[in-house]
């Protein structure tokens, strides 16, 4: 099975540019998965609850999933991404699963990081595994690799995979996750962004180092940490089912 990621700099805001951006480097890969960055279309520091309202978008509806379902059927791969979910009167930090059927799932963020939680709700939904038939995989975002509970309950469910897209500040990070790898026997897939955003008095560097991990926790491929990037690597998900 090839899987892969995206490491992107997203331009705060500009959701058609970073949407279109995506999906031109999405179709000269060859892959069966693909994971893009948490809120990878709009960018991250939110400033007000209006604007964070005006970005966010319905699942599935909305314009980013759609386009992303488009080309998981044009591609006939699957993909998973994060993006601002609008829901009546709240926001949720999502990413979504879409593939060449169409829209699969979509998971709301748990553990909101600082300052999301003025902009966001917690996520109010079930942990989901969902069988994409190469392989079986469960989603968590960014903080949510800080609580063990998350990636042991999508390993207990089933999971062959974490996809976890991700907006990492934090520089230890990319190797928690490696312990969270051997702790369940899981592969996983960080797809973390890059860059400098500051729209505030606070800026937020993000580390980029996007990795695919294997079962034991070896490094597959690991970005740099600060150019975009997008990668394919080969797996055999049987190598999470032998624990």
């Amino acid at each position: 099975m090839k899987v892969g990621f995206l490491q992107t700099f997203p331009a705060f805001g500009k959701k058609t540019e970073n949407v279109d951006q995506a999906i031109s480097t999405i179709s000269r890969l060859n892959a069966d998965l693909v994971v893009l960055p948490e809120l990878f279309n709009t960018g991250y520091q939110f400033t007000s609850r209006e604007e964070t309202v005006a970005l966010a978008e319905k699942v599935p509806d909305g314009q980013t999933t759609q386009a992303l379902i488009n080309l998981a059927k044009k591609k006939h791969l699957y993909l998973v991404a994060g993006l601002a979910e609008r829901e009546n009167d709240c926001c949720y930090n999502s990413a979504v699963l879409v593939g060449p059927d169409g829209f699969i799932a979509c998971y709301r963020k748990l553990h909101l990081f600082y300052h999301e939680k003025r902009w966001f709700e917690p996520g109010n939904a079930e942990l989901g595994v969902y069988d994409i038939g190469h392989a079986r995989i469960g989603m968590m975002i960014c903080f949510d690799w800080f609580f063990p509970e998350v990636a042991r309950y999508l390993a207990l469910k089933g999971a062959d995979i974490i996809c976890h897209p991700s907006n990492l500040v934090l520089p230890y990070c990319p190797n928690a996750i490696i312990t969270r790898c051997i702790e369940n026997r899981v592969f996983a897939v960080t797809a973390n962004r890059i860059g400098v955003e500051r729209r505030s008095e606070e800026s937020l560097t993000f580390i980029g180092t996007s990795q695919v991990l294997g079962t034991q926790g070896e490094i597959l491929y690991r970005a740099s940490s600060d150019r975009e990037e997008s990668i394919v690597v080969e797996i055999d998900p049987c190598d999470a089912r032998n624990k």
